[in-house]
This record gives C-alpha cells, structure tokens and sequence, in this order.
C-alpha cells in the first residue's frame, strides 16, 4: 500500500435538525481536537452526524422533534488522488476542498450528496475509507478485516517495491494460464479454429478496422447526405442577416458610431460602447464563419459512395464475426480480438509443441512468481515481530502492561498455484492477550471494549506515519482508565496527531488537557425539548471545563487549581517537542 502523498482533514460539521442538537457548527484544527460534556449533552450525536455523512444507515429517529428533516453536512480538505476519484463520479472539489452532506426526512426518506452530486452509499464509502477512522467501544471497522490487517503489516513493512514486482509476475501468471487453457480448448477443434482465425485475420487485414470509425462514418455520411439542405439553411440565414431587409451589420455599425460619439460626453456610456463594440465584432466574426462553413460545404458524390460502400464492408464483418446484438460493440470487440487472434493462430500452428512451449514459459514465470512470494513472505514475517512489538511498547504506556500482540503470518502452500493471489499467499492475522500466561486469540474476540479502544489508539500511534486515512476519531477511547494511565492516553493521542488529526469525544480531563482544539458541549432545557450549544472554550473557559471533568463542580476551587496544574504540565511537556 503506497504512503500517501498528504492526509485529508475534517475542517467543518455542520448540524441541523439531529436529536438533542437543533442548529450546530463545529469547526476542527489540525492535531488534537477534544469533545468534552455533561452526560446527556449531545456528544453522541457528533458521532452520529459524522456517521451520516460517511454512509452510515439513517434513521428517521434521529430527526429532532418538531422538525421535518435533519441535515448534516462535513466539509473535508482532500489530497489530489481523492480528488480525482470523486470527481470520477461526478463529484465536484473546489481547491481541495470536498463537501459531503446528507438529509433524512422525518418519513425515512434520505438524500446522500459527495461534491454536489447524489451517490449512492458504495460510493461514499469507498470515499470515507480515506477519510475517517471512527473508534467506539467494540467498533473495529478496518481492523476486523483480514484483508486491512495485511495491508497494515505491509505499510510498516515499507515492501511496496516487492508488492508490485510480485504482481507483476502474478498477472503474466494469469496471462500464460490463459493462453494455456486456450490453446488446449483451440487443438481440440483445431482445423475449424485455424479456418476461423485464418478468415478472421484476412478480412480485418483487408479493411484495417479502426475503433471508432462507424460513428465517423454515420456522422460524416449524415452530412453529405443533407448537403443541400445544409446549404439552404446556411444560406437563407446569411441573407436574413445582410440582406438590405435585415442588414444588421448594418445597424450594428450605425449603433456603435452613434453610441461611441455619445461616450465621449457621458463616460457612463464607455462600457456600454465597449461591450456593443465586442457584441459587434462576435457578430462579425459569427458572419465569416458562416460564409466559411458555406464555401467548404461539399456534396462530393464520390466521397458518398466510398463511404456507403466502407459502411458496408464493416457491417459484413459484424455479421460474420461479430457477438451481441450492439452493433457498436461488435466492433468494438473485432477490432479489440486482432491481435490475440494473431497469438492464436501462431499457437494453433505449433499445436502440441506450441503447447508445449507454453506450458514450459508457464513453468519458469512460477518459479519466479514462487521465489517473490517468498521473499515478500519473509519480509511480512520480519515486521510482524517487530511490529508487536512496537505495539507491545504503546500497551505498556497505556496502563496495559501484561498485554501483547502478536501477528500471525501464515503462508500457503508455496507449490500449489491455488495458493497464490493478487497479494501472495499469505494469511496475516492480528492475535491478543490480556495477559502473560493467557493465549492469544483473534483481536477481535479476545479483548474488552475498553481494551479494543486502546489496542486501536496502540496500532494507530505505531502504523499513523503509512496509514492512508487523514481522520481518527475516538470515543471512549479512554474507557475504564484513570489516574496516570489516562495521562497516558492523552499523551498517545497527542503522539498520533503529529502525524493526523485526531478527535476525541471524552470525560477525563487527564485526556482533554492534551487537546490543540477543545470543544464543549452543553445542554438546556426548553420546554419538552432539549437543547445542546457547542463552543470553543479557552484560557479561563477551558480550566473551567477541565475543573467540571475533575470533580463534577465547575466552581470548586481546589478543582480549578488542579485543572490550572494540569493544563501548566501538558502545555510544558507540549512545548519540549514531539512526545516518545
């Protein structure tokens, strides 16, 4: 998996309408942003309307009471390469810049927009995959997938360059297996087959069948076809417009002298002038190429004929070669089979050494293909462990000290060519144990939820410099810790937003006190319906805050001391550079 060129970022979420939130904007910064708030207030529902815009499934429960519709709307900053994937499905990205928003209606009805444009749910997920990574309580997302955790241990593993040489001799595989099978199905009716290629060969070689040249031909043929009628309508549109009727050339050189004599004594009048002169000279211009038109306009007879008959020497090979009832793409398909019929033909004629031959090449591409997967085997294996061990370190610091990770690369049988895919034939695996003496099992049914989200923020803080996505969000990250061990979670959060944005929805203000971009959420209540304000807080707010996460008492004076040494610590550890 190649390193991207730049990370995306989410730079706005815009809310309308979603549960407890009637109208919200968030706006997020590089590096950490936290989310902090009673419980109740709202916080949840960030995550919801971030899930919105990502594809996840509406639901017309989280239309606000009273309302008829939510809207959610995310504004991202995209790499080029993303860019021109959306774009690719008519998404529109204005300087890097990518708007995605949904609606559902209170009926259930939704409405999904990437760029400006209506997508359906396949689309934007192949889009946030490169956007956001969302951690919550047993959400393992990407890392469940055998297929990401592969992908993962090759980012680490930096074996780009063996990945591609590997695929490389995969495809010619392929492509020899191929023409292996052809040839064996070809020799069994092999003297119709010869007849048929021979045939084929002689009359594409005749006519040199170009792709796209029935529609030239249709277009060009329409045209001498109508050359008279083309003619005449040119023609009287010329005299309507110089004929001494309607001489508007005429006038226009009349207007544009009176109108350039009136400028000079009311300069209001000089754009006006201007933009009459511009409407004047289009206009003659639109005359010259009229006449121009009119004067290469050719019924050329002998050109009709030529064509007529071209047309139908292709339609002849259509219908003697053609498959499928579209006519365009029967020949589309004629012109795309020569040369492998030429390749056929060759092994048809060698018959059974031919085969022979190729079974032999086959035989030297695997054995090449066989030393490469085990040479990217080898690599994978040498960055699994080093690679646990990486993880093993994060664990330790995050109050998960009799923890390990272990990935398991496992290899196919390296003789048999079922074994081999586009990615070689290996199986990578993520295993955990919550302690020393324990086994390790798949990550995903081995670990609680609170153990899942720092196994996650571990992986993330080793892989962020090769992962592809540019967004993390934790929630809950810091689930059934305290004390040192949440300092600690703050400090890993810190670590991995060097490298990516990281937002964070918390309670412990062990782990708000590292936010670059602290946001608070906040809630009232007005009449049956409540109500949640979200705000930047700083300076004084912010201690606040961190004093209401320490004790539950944002007046307390003892807790804003503590908070007040708190935000004092982070900032100095901050300010020493990049966190170990």
């Amino acid at each position: 998996m190649a390193k991207r060129v730049s990370n995306s970022q989410l730079l706005e979420l815009n809310i309308r309408g979603l549960g407890v939130i009637d109208s919200a904007l968030l706006e997020f910064d590089k590096g950490l942003n936290v989310i902090t708030g009673e419980t109740g207030a709202g916080k949840t529902m960030i995550l919801t309307a971030l899930g919105l815009v990502l594809g996840a499934k509406s639901d017309s429960d989280f239309v606000r009471s009273g309302s008829e519709r939510l809207h959610v709307s995310a504004r991202f900053s995209v790499n080029t390469t993303l860019s021109e994937t959306i774009e690719g499905f008519g998404g529109m990205v204005e300087d890097n810049d990518l708007i995605i928003a949904r609606s559902v209606t209170s009926s259930g009805k939704s409405r999904l927009l990437v760029g400006g444009n209506s997508v359906n749910l396949a689309s934007v997920n192949s889009v946030a995959d490169h956007l956001v990574e969302v951690h919550a309580q047993s959400s393992m997302m990407r890392l469940s997938k055998g297929s990401v955790q592969r992908e993962l241990l090759d980012s680490y593993a930096r074996n780009e360059a063996e990945l591609v040489q590997y695929r490389l001799y995969y495809d010619k595989y392929q492509e020899i297996q191929e023409r292996i099978r052809q040839c064996e199905e070809d020799l069994r009716n092999r003297d119709v087959q010869l007849g048929e290629l021979e045939d084929f060969l002689a009359m594409t070689g005749k006519l040199r069948p170009v792709q796209g040249e029935l529609e030239l031909i249709e277009q060009d043929l329409q045209k001498l076809g109508a050359t008279e009628e083309l003619r005449s309508a040119v023609g009287t549109t010329i005299d309507h417009l110089t004929g001494d009727d309607h001489d508007i050339a005429g006038t226009f050189n009349h207007v544009d002298r009176l109108l350039g004599k009136a400028s000079l004594k009311d300069p209001e009048l000089e754009s006006l002038a201007s933009r009459l002169s511009n409407i004047r000279l289009d206009f003659q211009d639109f005359l010259s190429d009229l006449h121009r038109y009119l004067v290469d306009l050719d019924a050329d007879p002998q050109r009709y004929e030529q064509l007529q008959q071209r047309k139908a020497d292709l339609n002849t090979l259509i219908k003697r070669f053609g498959k499928g009832s579209d006519r365009s793409i029967a020949f589309t398909r004629i012109v795309d089979e020569i040369p492998s019929a030429s390749a056929r033909m060759q092994d048809l004629k060698g018959g059974e050494d031919r085969l022979q031959e190729l079974r032999k090449e086959e035989g030297e591409i695997f054995r090449e293909l066989r030393s490469l997967a085990k040479s990217l085997s080898l690599t994978r294996r040498k960055a699994a462990e080093k690679l646990a061990q990486a993880v093993k370190n994060e664990l330790d610091a995050l109050a998960m000290p009799n923890a390990s990770i272990s990935i398991s690369v496992t290899s196919n049988d390296e003789s048999k060519s079922a074994s081999y895919s586009l990615n070689g034939i290996d199986e990578v695996a993520f295993l955990f144990k919550s302690y020393r003496d324990g086994d390790f099992l798949p990550i995903t049914k081995s670990a609680s939820g609170g153990e899942l989200s720092r196994i996650m923020l571990a992986l993330e803080v080793v892989l962020a410099e090769a992962s592809p996505v540019g967004t993390y969000i934790f929630d809950e990250v810091d689930a059934g810790v305290g004390g040192k061990a949440a300092i600690e979670v703050g400090r890993r959060l810190h670590k991995l937003a060097q490298h990516a944005q990281v937002i964070v929805v918390t309670h412990l203000a062990q782990v708000a006190s590292w936010a670059d971009n602290h946001l608070q959420i906040s809630k009232n209540e007005s009449g049956s319906i409540s109500e949640s304000t979200i705000v930047q807080v700083k300076d004084e707010d912010r201690e606040t805050e961190i004093a209401r996460l320490l004790s539950g008492q944002e007046e307390s004076v003892a807790a804003k001391k503590h908070a007040k040494e708190l935000l004092a610590l982070v900032s100095k550890e901050k300010s020493k550079g990049v966190i170990s």
